[in-house]
């Protein structure tokens, strides 16, 4: 499994990561984590506003953080 957190960096962004990586060690996934901050990619994917996250290069969440409950049930 890939996670995109798509973001600049900003401190939502820095949330969204840490929730995703709560998350991703709590159900003892194998999933690769990875952070793009490079603006012209982020819009490439349709997004328009921060924090996104991406899982398996499906837009899934924009705009939020969600907690380690909601990406948990997201990512079950």
């Amino acid at each position: 499994m890939k996670i995109e957190i798509l973001g600049t960096g900003c401190p939502k962004c820095e949330a969204l990561a840490k929730n995703v990586e709560a998350a991703v060690r709590e159900l003892g996934l194998d999933a690769e984590i990875v952070k793009v901050t490079d603006i012209v990619k982020i819009a490439n994917r349709g997004v328009m506003m921060t924090p996104a996250l991406s899982v398996d290069d499906d837009v899934k969440l924009v705009g939020k953080v969600a907690t380690v409950d909601d990406l948990k049930a997201l990512l079950s």
